[in-house]
């Protein structure tokens, strides 16, 4: 990476730590663009050459995670098949879900994350776009028949979207998700052997 596309990185990864912290404090609602390029010491025209929307702004993070998941089932061995390959990714690759158990901070970011994206119905669709944009993505890098290849994309990325289900469920009731591994081979286990 150049000095140019290095310097673009480290504008936009400002940009989005900055209006993290912001919906953090006050919700996403409350914050505007405006406010975001301020705090970051840009201009709201330098957010939105970044960002397309407030809501794009927001799931930057949970976007990127998806190419990579996307990324690494696209460039998996020969030997591995897809599902093999989500599943280790998916519970290896450093997601929130991945780190639950090791990082003390990380159950309060997926707090602060599910309680921001729970007062927000803009946000809850944006997370549903999110989700079927990845699977789109995935379908597409897959091999053999357009159909198969979209049934297994999303059927893979159900298995992410429900365990994100689970860990909101479990944290707006003020519980802390448990057996998110377990309840992961669970899932692709079903997958592995058929839904029948």
């Amino acid at each position: 990476m150049g000095l140019r596309e290095e310097k673009k990185e480290r504008t936009r990864r400002q940009i989005a730590d900055t209006a993290w912290v912001l919906f953090a404090d006050r919700g996403f609602e409350q914050v505007t663009v405006a406010e975001v390029a301020a705090e970051a010491g840009v201009s709201e025209a330098t957010v939105f050459n970044y960002f397309a929307s407030k809501e794009d702004l927001f799931f930057e993070r949970l976007d990127r995670y998806g190419l990579s998941l996307v990324d690494g089932v696209a460039s998996r061995p020969a030997a591995e098949s897809p599902l093999a390959a989500f599943r280790r990714l998916l519970l290896t690759s450093g997601g929130l879900l991945a780190r639950l158990d090791e990082d003390p901070r990380a159950l309060d970011r997926l707090r602060t994350i599910n309680r921001v994206i729970a007062g927000s119905p803009s946000l809850r669709a944006r997370e549903q776009l999110s989700f079927a944009r990845i699977a789109e993505t995935l379908a597409a890098s897959l091999p053999g028949d357009p159909v198969t290849a979209h049934v297994v994309a999303y059927s893979l990325v159900g298995v992410q979207r429900s365990l994100v289900q689970h860990v909101r469920t479990a944290i707006l009731a003020g519980e802390i998700p448990d057996d998110l591994a377990a309840r992961a081979e669970q899932a692709f286990t079903l997958l592995e052997h058929g839904l029948g």
